[in-house]
């Protein structure tokens, strides 16, 4: 039996690469227009698919897993009430640009909640159950880095964590934040850099702490 060449095995690799690229192009698409039509078993599918992800976006900003919770539940109930709002016919990865539709509402949502507890800071440890559910846009190695760093950010006057994680982690330029928290363009920038100067501080203190141990 003659064998395949490896340009051959190439070719079916990226044939079945393509293969389930589409499957889950079609699976993301036909939730999305369930959802439009109000289906409840396309709302579940959407919910259980991207849980995991709101939920870890709505800690950052509240820090309480009973609060995150809630906050999440709402987002999504926001979420499914303007889906016919979202435009994805044009993109070539919908799931990307809903990620990012869904990131803009749980965020505003999370600061919502904040402002109507007049940014009142959480404290305590960070449970560790807050990581166990399950986010497929993290890969282990920056999980582990992801966890580090929210316990840094933890430690952050609230206003300051709110204006790290929307410039930071969440991508959005001073001039959203600015718009969004309603304070000036200024401020977003120097709640930045002082954020940024007591991050510098505790990991340093962190580091000197580990070197002394060992």
């Amino acid at each position: 039996m003659a064998g395949h060449g490896p340009g051959e095995c190439g070719s079916s690799v990226i044939i079945v690469s393509c293969v389930r690229l589409k499957k889950t192009l079609d699976n993301i698409i036909q939730i999305i227009e369930g959802c439009k039509r109000q289906e409840p078993k396309s709302q579940k599918m959407l919910y259980e698919r991207f849980y995991g992800y709101a939920l870890k976006i709505a800690f950052r900003y509240v820090y309480r897993y009973d609060i995150a919770v809630n906050v999440t539940n709402d987002a999504f109930v926001k979420i499914f009430r303007h889906i016919e709002r979202f435009r994805y016919e044009e993109e070539e990865y919908p799931e990307r640009l809903m990620m990012a539709w869904m990131k803009r509402i749980v965020i505003n949502t999370s600061i919502d909640e904040l402002r109507k507890n007049n940014l009142t800071p959480e404290i305590g440890g960070i449970p560790e159950y807050v990581w166990e559910e399950p986010d497929n846009s993290q890969k282990a190695d920056q999980l582990l880095l992801y966890k580090e760093l929210i316990s840094y950010v933890k430690n952050l006057p609230p206003m300051y964590r709110i204006v790290f994680n929307m410039f930071v982690i969440d991508g959005s330029t001073h001039f959203e934040i600015a718009d969004t928290l309603g304070i000036s363009v200024g401020t977003s920038k120097s709640n930045l850099s002082r954020a940024r100067g007591i991050l510098q501080k505790i990991i340093k203190e962190k580091e000197e702490a580990k070197s002394w141990s060992i």
